[in-house]
């Protein structure tokens, strides 16, 4: 166990919640401060504290600071419609005088790479001027990261990158495409942060922390195609301003326009490491672009096959259904039925899928779409399966392939027909003795614009395809055999 209780800000933020598991895993005693603590609660280890604190309103932050050795300052104020350099500054003053009385040994924070020579954006300004108030107003050691482009699953970036991507084969690009940054990895940049806790310090310290490539965003988006199999043509512009560049993304990827502008507006601007000091002073030996797009989609892969619809909901206590709606780079379809069996009865229909038993609405349609799929090249139908009733972990079920089983709850298919894209579909039972809950998941992971086209073309289709397939299980339960009947 680590010395020493630690104090982590912005737990709910991306960077934070990849920090917050990190420092669970290794053993630090940390406590959360939040403005909603009942929305962080539910997703911090048994011996973590959250407790409620707002870094505008200095009172709260006394109390969060006590007893506290290091504390980690990621709040940015990016998403504000007023001004975020005023309340970057003072959440940074209040956060600063708050550590001094608390007798705080360090404070740990991240800011953005940019030469404070040349002008800068004001997002970039603000950034480093935090560090510069922190430092003011504490006067404890401060260690401050500063990094460019963070490249991860569900990073800003990342998730910028893979819109523009997936959905334009074809883009016309701004000069801003070809500005020289220096993307890291965020294991890497997580590495780093975690280091700052042990790394003796007598004074403040600037770190700058970039990956092995100094690279553009038009690189970065090439290997994002290469490495997804897609064919990405870029249409240089010479005017295209950040205002209409960030109007633009609003309508082709996740930002919206205000978040977009102010990415925009330091993207121009060159973020690339010059003083490389990190690499001798820290272990962490940073991974280039090619390998850090690489562990994004691994990580991905490994977040949704741990991935539980009905988990993700329990705390609601709501059991809504989606349809079409977008998670990453994946499409869902997902609805629910409440069956009067217990969970056993309800899940033998969903184990006896496809084969001789069909599937349980639109078999005929079923049939078709098999035989055009091997008309394309696919496997179609005329697989099976293996047992008409048990399932394996690898067995065949007609165009698809059992990929996760566990019986009595959950079993998700993997699909093995000719797509655009990858395909899956998972039911879930939960419930007890007098009432379940059959929850039915289509998941489709598009291949760029075909896939979606694709998608939506038959999403009619699917509607009344799944929708009826969920109805005819909940049917198929109420006729299955049940203890005391």
């Amino acid at each position: 166990m680590n010395d020493g209780l630690v104090l982590l800000t912005g737990a709910s933020g991306y960077v934070g919640g990849r920090l917050l598991k990190l420092l669970e895993d290794r053993g630090w005693s940390v406590r959360c401060l939040a403005r909603r603590p009942e929305v962080l609660k539910s997703r911090v280890g048994p011996s973590t504290e959250v407790v409620a604190g707002d870094v505008l309103s200095r009172p709260g932050l006394d109390a969060a600071l006590r007893g506290v050795r290091a504390a980690f300052y990621m709040v940015h104020s990016m998403g504000a419609s007023g001004s975020f350099v005023e309340a970057d500054r003072l959440a940074a003053r209040n956060f600063g005088e708050a550590a001094r009385a608390a007798g705080v040994e360090r404070i740990i924070y991240l800011g953005g790479l940019g030469c404070e020579d040349e002008e800068l954006s004001p997002h970039l300004r603000s950034r480093q001027e935090v560090g510069r108030v922190l430092k003011e107003s504490s006067g404890v050691p401060v260690l401050e990261f500063r990094a460019s482009i963070v490249i991860g699953s569900g990073s800003l970036s990342f998730e910028m990158i893979r819109s523009l991507v997936e959905r334009l084969p074809v883009m016309i690009t701004p000069k801003w495409v070809k500005v020289p940054a220096q993307p890291i990895a965020i294991d890497d940049l997580l590495d780093y942060l975690a280091a700052g806790l042990t790394l003796p310090v007598a004074g403040c310290r600037v770190y700058e922390i970039g990956g092995a490539d100094q690279v553009s965003y038009a690189d970065i988006m090439r290997v994002y195609a290469r490495q997804r199999g897609l064919r990405l043509r870029m249409i240089p512009v010479p005017v295209l301003t950040p205002y209409l560049s960030s109007l633009w993304l609003g309508l082709v990827t996740p930002l919206y326009a205000r978040i977009g502008r102010k990415l925009i507006e330091s993207i121009v601007h060159p973020t690339v490491v010059r003083d490389d000091s990190a690499l001798t002073v820290f272990a962490v030996k940073p991974v280039g672009v090619e390998e850090a797009v690489r562990r994004a989609f691994a990580s991905e892969e490994r977040h949704y096959a741990a991935t539980r619809w009905s988990d993700a909901l329990s705390s609601s206590g709501a059991s809504p259904s989606w349809g079409g709606v977008q998670f990453g780079s994946r499409l869902v379809d997902s609805r629910t039925r409440r069956a009067p069996v217990p969970p056993a009865a309800a899940f033998a229909p969903v184990e006896r899928i496809g084969g001789a038993t069909g599937w349980y609405a639109w078999n005929s349609l079923w049939r078709l779409l098999g035989f055009l799929d091997l008309l394309v090249g696919g496997v179609g139908v005329r697989r099976g399966r293996t047992s008409p009733t048990t399932l394996r972990v690898g067995d065949t079920v007609d165009w698809w392939r059992v990929e996760a089983l566990e019986p009595g709850r959950r079993l998700r298919l993997a699909a093995e027909m000719k797509l655009p894209g990858r395909a899956w579909l998972e039911f879930e039972v939960t419930g007890d003795a007098r009432a379940s809950t059959i929850r039915q998941t289509a998941i489709f992971d598009p291949a760029g614009l075909p896939g979606r086209i694709y998608w939506y073309t038959l999403y009619p289709i699917h509607r009344l395809v799944f929708g009826g397939m969920l109805e005819g299980l909940a049917k198929a339960a109420l006729r299955e055999p049940r203890e005391g009947r």
